[in-house]
């Protein structure tokens, strides 16, 4: 028992197990930004073969599509993040602004000489209780912002990894397979392939019928609203195209709120314009969505609505695109294995059959 146990920790593969787990551990703060590099560069992959036929060495061709393709993305990102920040600012100074107001005038206390004698007390309990809320509430938001600049640092090592992954995955991502193919039991290969490409059908269903879809909607979003006059259109079509990737809502939040805001604010013509406009969005999702991914394969509404929610939860913002991929590879994973096991049912009970047919002429 015990040569065996020493036989198992001092194997190759118990040592390449626990190397390859303290890598995972060391690599853990900066995992998010690998996987997103994988995937994305699974998706530059094949520009990048088609455009290193014409460039005579290869790194140039990718160098090429980092610099035309994902820095723009970052930098829409990162225009995203600081219009968000920038609004947030407005709206709680704004906010904190008209509530000192309230205070300055006395509000309070003349509504409260409308209340009969034995109220009063009470009602300036209250409503000292409301203000304390109010100022524990802007700290508290005041305080994310604050944290949310100290994590910049980090943030732009992330981008860092994040660009250097997508360039080492592009051009290198197809050793991968051979490396993982190497620890693979030659019986098990065949379900290997299927599961690359039940995973490839998966990827392409997501980018085209979704990733693809809202960008579409996010630009004609943006072209809209850009149109018609609002600010900040192009954050109003980022919001409008990340909408539509999330199942089940869509585009119509953010055609809504800015058709109540027209409203209240007696831009009729305007209100009623954007309601249209809107409804014309959530429409075209019913032409765009199936001419992107009608050959690809259908993934069930609920896997990617379950990525979309918990992903932000596990990997931060990042999560809204490596939430839905990573429950839609395990989703090609789980189908790639029900194939295999029916194909596998069918060759026994073929080869059953066969030995009947021959035992029988015998």
């Amino acid at each position: 028992m015990k040569e065996k146990i020493g036989d198992i920790l001092g194997s190759y593969g118990f040592i390449i197990l626990v190397l390859l787990i303290i890598s995972l551990f060391t690599l853990m703060p900066i995992l998010n930004m690998l996987i997103m590099g994988a995937i994305i560069a699974h998706g530059l992959y094949p520009i990048a073969r088609k455009i290193q036929t014409k460039v005579k060495y290869p790194s140039l061709s990718i160098i090429f599509i980092i610099i035309v393709v994902v820095i723009p993305l970052i930098l829409l990102f990162a225009y995203t993040i600081s219009v968000a920040v920038d609004l947030s600012y407005t709206f709680i100074s704004t906010t904190q602004g008209y509530f000192e107001q309230l205070s300055f005038n006395q509000t309070g206390d003349i509504i409260t000489n409308y209340l009969p004698v034995e109220m009063q007390s009470s009602a300036a309990s209250i409503t000292a209780s409301i203000t304390e809320a109010i100022n524990n509430v802007l700290r508290l938001v005041f305080g994310y912002f604050i944290d949310l600049v100290k994590t910049l640092p980090f943030a732009m090592i992330q981008v860092f990894v994040l660009i250097f992954s997508i360039f080492y995955f592009t051009r290198d991502g197809y050793k991968v397979k051979k490396y993982v193919k190497t620890f693979i039991p030659e019986k098990k290969h065949r379900l290997f392939s299927n599961m690359a490409k039940e995973v490839k059908n998966v990827l392409k269903s997501i980018f085209y019928g979704h990733f693809l879809t809202g960008l579409i909607i996010g630009v004609i979003g943006a072209i809209g609203f850009f149109i018609l006059g609002y600010r900040y259109a192009l954050f109003l079509g980022i919001l409008t195209g990340v909408c539509q990737l999330i199942p089940v809502i869509g585009p119509w939040p953010i055609y809504t709120i800015l058709c109540i805001y027209d409203f209240s604010t007696g831009n009729y013509v305007r209100a009623f314009i954007v309601l249209v406009f809107g409804f014309g969005l959530s429409l075209s999702d019913m032409y765009i969505r199936p001419a992107l991914s009608g050959k690809y394969v259908n993934i069930h509404p609920l896997i990617l609505l379950l990525g979309f929610v918990a992903g932000p939860i596990v990997f931060g913002l990042m999560g809204f695109i490596l939430g839905p991929l990573i429950l839609g590879i395990t989703y090609a994973a789980i189908r790639a294995y029900k194939k295999e096991k029916n194909h596998l049912k069918e060759e026994t009970e073929g080869k059953t059959k066969k030995t009947l047919s021959e035992t029988n002429s015998e």
